[in-house]
Formats: C-alpha cells, structure tokens, sequence
C-alpha cells in the first residue's frame, strides 16, 4: 500500500513538473467582462487539460497593438485578441501567423480574414447605451438617432469612449457619415465632434470598468457603447438598455490572431481553436452578449436580444478599415488637439 502510495505522489510531482516547466501560454485581450468571463470559464479548463499556465494580458485594442510594435524584435504575447481595426493593423505589420486547423464549415463567413491571419471570436455592433430608470424618471423618450447626442439635456452626462478605442472612432465616423462625408472625408465629424457633441460630454472613457462605474454613481446617462459590454452590464441587474441608431449601428469584430514569432508555443493554436467552438461562443453570447461566430450556437438565446443578430444584422454597418487605418495616425492626433483638450 505504501508502495502504491509512493508511486502516485511521484507521479503527481512528475506532473507539476511538468507543468512548473511548460512555458505560460501569454494572451492579450480586452479587461472588464470579457477578462472575467475568460478567467471564469474558459482559462481553467484549459489549463488543466494541457498542463499549462495562461497568463493574461488586459488592454483595449491599441494598448495591445503597441506592446506587439514594442516587443517586435522579442515577441511576448502568443494570443492577441483586439479589435477588427487593430487587427487589420497588426497584420499588416506582419505580427500575425496563420490560423491553422479551423472548421470553416462552423464558422460564418463573416468571422474569417483573408489568409487566416486572423479569426473574429465576436460580433459587436455600436450604438447608445442608457439608463432607462433615468429616461424614465425624467420623462425622456429613448434616443432613435446619432444626432439625440447632440441634445442639450445631455450636457455632462453623456460618455464616449476616446479615438484610440474603437467605439470613439465610429463616433467620428458615423457624424461624418451624417454629414456629407465619411472615412474618406472626416472633416464634418470633427466639425459635429467640437460643436455640437463635446458641450455634452462628461468624460472620453476608455476603461470598461470606469465607464459602469460612471453609470452606478448616477453620473453618466447616456453612452455610446457596444452590445456585449451593454448587455453584459445589464446582465448585472443595472437598469441599462442598448438603441440601435436608426441611421446604422457600425460593426464590431472581436478578433485573435496566433502572433508570429521565431519559437511559436505549442498552444496557441489549440487556445484559438477553443475560443471559436461552439460550447465557448455560447458562453461568450450568454455571458457577454456577443453575437457568435459559430453557426452551431442559437442566435435565439434571450441572452443575445442586443446582439446584431437577426432582424438587428440589418442596421450592421462595414467600416472601411483600409480607409480608416491609412489616417488613423493623424485622426488620432488631431483628435487629441482639438477635441478631447
């Protein structure tokens, strides 16, 4: 017995090991709801089945295109998850390999990029989120448009996340858009930007968390904002609702890519290829909000009513990412100049 017994415990140590000696699977990605719901029912599974440990990364998109630009000549990061835009960036810049082993017959058409440098984990669109016992309470008729933000009654109460976050910048867009212009002429969006929107702006967020926080101490009423944060902040109990703008509600892909490096880790694959599967789409829609990128997973869920799924897909606006990203730069400066001063 004591044999049998000695024998397990050196196979338990051989396994720890093991594992101490595995090198960390290093993934960068979003913070607030979607860190939480990763941590909670994605990471550790994963962990136990490959004998690994993940270390997580939290930043918005640009935060994490910056560390793969700091880190090109030594990459760190093996999983980078960010928005479309960045994405697009990042793969331009060649820090991206190849998605490998995908079930394309799953997946919509929608979630794949060219050469599978690339693979969308979520759909978001982006539109106007507010406090609907605030609305109520006031007597105020939920905004149906782009142009409610330019409301007076919104003075200081109306939050936006800054240009080098993606919701920012089809903020920018759509106002050129509704003006004569769009990602090839921007001028009217920053005219829309410094006129009529900034007088009612609290604060440009960029934090998830902050942007709640401003929202439960009452400061915050209205924000622009994307379905699976909205929805996963209602999933909270708080009383907000997610308003698809009439005139278009631009869409959002959550992204990963496998980044490319000399000594790629063994994982990186297999982690890409879990957070694509079906079982984890619909954790992520029921959890987050996000419209799934697995034909598999039930677009009927009551978890997904904000989701530009359905009906909603309709009012799903393509941005012109090769437009955008060629100016992006100098938008971003010119931003930081003349509108969030």
């Amino acid at each position: 017995m004591l044999k049998s017994t000695g024998v397990a415990l050196a196979l338990a140590l051989l396994a720890a090991s093991a594992m101490a000696e595995t090198k960390p699977l290093v993934v960068a990605g979003y913070g607030g709801s979607w860190e939480q719901q990763l941590r909670k029912d994605v990471f550790p599974a994963f962990e136990q089945k490959h004998g690994v440990k993940i270390e997580y990364v939290a930043g918005n998109s640009t935060d994490t295109l910056a560390k793969l630009q700091a880190q090109k000549a030594n990459q760190a990061i093996d999983v980078a998850i960010v928005d479309d835009g960045p994405m697009y960036q990042a793969i331009q810049l060649g820090f991206c390999g190849k998605v490998e082993g995908l079930d394309k017959s799953e997946l919509y058409p929608a979630a794949l990029f060219k050469d599978d440098k690339a693979v969308a984990v979520g759909l978001t669109g982006t539109g106007l989120m507010i406090n609907t016992k605030t609305f109520k309470d006031k007597g105020w008729a939920a905004p149906t448009s782009w142009n409610d933000l330019k409301d007076p009654k919104f003075k200081k109460l109306l939050v936006i996340p800054p240009i080098n976050n993606t919701y920012g910048l089809y903020t920018l867009m759509m106002f050129a858009r509704l003006n004569g212009g769009g990602e090839k002429n921007i001028e009217p969006g920053f005219k829309v930007m410094k006129e009529a929107i900034n007088p009612n702006v609290l604060v440009y967020e960029p934090s998830p968390g902050k942007m709640t926080e401003l929202f439960q101490s009452n400061q915050g009423q209205i924000a622009v904002w994307g379905t699976g944060r909205v929805q996963a902040f209602a999933n909270t109990g708080f009383p907000v609702d997610f308003i698809y703008p009439k005139e278009g509600a631009p869409i959002l892909l959550a992204s990963a890519c496998p980044v490319a490096k000399g000594s790629p880790h063994p994982l990186t694959q297999e982690f890409i290829k879990l957070l694509v599967s079906a079982p984890v789409q619909a954790a992520l829609a029921k959890e987050l909000g996000n419209g799934p990128v697995n034909t598999k997973v039930d677009v009927n869920l009551p978890e997904l009513r904000m989701a530009p799924v359905g009906e909603r897909a309709k009012l799903v606006i393509q941005p012109d990412w090769d437009a955008i990203n060629a100016q992006r730069e100098d938008w971003t400066k010119r931003w930081n100049r003349e509108v969030e001063r």
